[in-house]
């Protein structure tokens, strides 16, 4: 039997605005990130999608924005964090080196690429697992997201023109311990200015 995961990025933070690397440290969510958030939410709720369990990055970021989506309860887990950056954490993000990262901060502290890849596939996997979850939401990190979606892209049905912006949206099918990316969802926030 298949199972659903979606898989959001929070809304934007006071450090994407002001374009600073984020990682496994944290800034709050903007007024526009709230506002994004609640578009989610609509988002959800107009196609009548409910969940039965719902976990977010321990991060204030990620939790703030699933709060607003959802008033249901959930549990903070750390394998959801975003990418660590090492020393990079705070810094402008016009120190990041080009794509692909690999293991670039490694040496300066963090994680390597493949690291994060298999954290979050591991730590998503494990909840699938769990008794009960058929409809899971999880809030987590664009480059987090994005390494998730590398890991499993030998299943992808969906393609991404373009990036994972704020609460974007991912929707992937589990089944048999792997999983199918099968829809992407970037919002249209042009109403928000």
């Amino acid at each position: 039997m298949s199972k659903t995961l979606y898989l959001m990025r929070h809304g934007q933070t006071l450090f994407n605005l002001r374009r600073k690397i984020q990682g496994w440290c944290d800034s709050p969510l903007t007024e526009t990130g709230r506002a994004q958030a609640l578009i989610a939410k609509e988002y959800f709720q107009s196609r009548k999608i409910s969940f039965d369990h719902a976990y977010a990055s321990p991060s204030e970021r990620a939790c703030d924005t699933l709060e607003l989506v959802t008033s249901m309860p959930y549990e903070r887990i750390k394998g959801l964090k975003e990418w660590n950056f090492g020393l990079f954490e705070g810094e402008s993000e016009d120190l990041n080196p080009p794509l692909p990262y690999g293991d670039f901060f490694k040496t300066y502290g963090g994680e390597g690429e493949m690291d994060v890849r298999r954290r979050m596939a591991v730590t998503l996997g494990e909840i699938m697992e769990r008794p009960d979850h058929r409809t899971v939401l999880a809030v987590s990190h664009g480059a987090a997201c994005r390494g998730f979606m590398r890991f499993w892209e030998k299943n992808q049905q969906a393609v991404l023109n373009g990036r994972l912006e704020n609460c974007c949206i991912l929707k992937f099918l589990y089944e048999n311990g792997e999983f199918s990316l099968t829809e992407i969802t970037n919002h249209d926030f042009s109403s928000l200015g």
